[in-house]
């Protein structure tokens, strides 16, 4: 990884408020001029049950649907809850490899695919891997969290436990890591 840029590991449980938190910094960093880049993955409810996730296209706000319930679907590209579109997966790796260089790259979330399997988002992987970025948020699942600091040993681990801690989190990250993006690498 680069010097100049930091990786800061989001983690916690299903529900926590993950992505709501990147949600927070992402915004907070436009209204300061960054340049942001990468993709944040949200749930898709029906009557307020998980059936998908779907993909946002940071600089464009382009939305596409990542993966549906295997209860729902089946494909060859799949984790044992989630069955991932392989043209969509595509579109988020091309997002990923375009991201960098950016100020803030914003990488919602790797998993089992990608750290156990090598599929899946690789490009995220790399982008991450370039610090060709002020800052990174990687989103991670506490069970992954040994494996993504063992790739990434500089980076600082943020853990949040309920969605009510996520403004507080955004504030801290902001105050401590939202700087003048004019010095960028």
């Amino acid at each position: 990884m680069n010097e100049a840029g930091t990786v800061l590991i989001i983690t916690g449980w299903r529900g926590a408020g993950k992505t709501s938190l990147c949600q927070m910094v992402v915004e907070q960093a436009r209204q300061r001029g960054w340049d942001v880049a990468g993709v944040i993955s949200l749930p898709v409810l029906e009557k307020s049950v998980k059936t998908g996730i779907e993909i946002i296209a940071i600089r464009s706000n382009e939305r596409r649907l990542l993966a549906r319930s295997t209860a729902l679907a089946n494909t060859t590209l799949q984790t044992h809850a989630w069955a991932f579109d392989p043209v969509n997966m595509q579109w988020g790796n091309e997002i990923l490899k375009s991201a960098v260089p950016c100020d803030l790259l914003m990488v919602d979330e790797l998993g089992p695919l990608e750290f156990e399997r090598q599929q899946g988002w690789l490009e995220g992987l790399r982008a991450l891997d370039s610090g060709q970025f002020k800052l990174a948020l990687v989103v991670i699942r506490p069970e992954l969290v040994a494996q993504a600091r063992s790739r990434w040993p500089q980076a600082v681990e943020l853990q949040i436990n309920t969605v009510t801690e996520a403004p507080a989190l955004a504030q801290q990250i902001i105050d401590q890591w939202l700087r003048s993006p004019a010095n960028r690498s």
